[in-house]
């Protein structure tokens, strides 16, 4: 499945010609393409799909979002082992690891 994901943009730059960002999925980092959303900032959450960002979406929804996937396996079906183990570190460094 290929879902449409919300991230938080971390950084921006151009490369190659694109305008690209890294954005943060709940632990897991990944480049996206910001060339449908080019006046995004950083700070901002953008959902993207198949690694293009084609929408903003408010922080709220977004982390919204992110549990709800989260807590479907949806995440983890998406992103594979490095959402698990983002996801481990997050719990251990809050200390909610059960």
């Amino acid at each position: 499945m290929c879902l449409a994901v919300p991230g938080r943009v971390l950084s921006t730059a151009e490369v190659d010609g694109a305008l690209m960002a890294q954005v943060d999925f709940g632990g897991v980092r990944k480049e996206v393409c910001l060339q449908y959303i080019p006046d995004a900032r950083i700070g901002e959450y953008v959902v993207v799909h198949v690694g293009f960002a084609i929408q903003r979406l408010d922080e709220e929804s977004a982390l919204r979002t992110l549990a709800n996937f989260e807590q479907l396996g949806l995440l983890e079906e998406e992103f594979g082992d490095g959402f698990e183990l983002a996801a481990r570190q997050r719990e251990s460094a809050e200390g909610t690891v059960k």
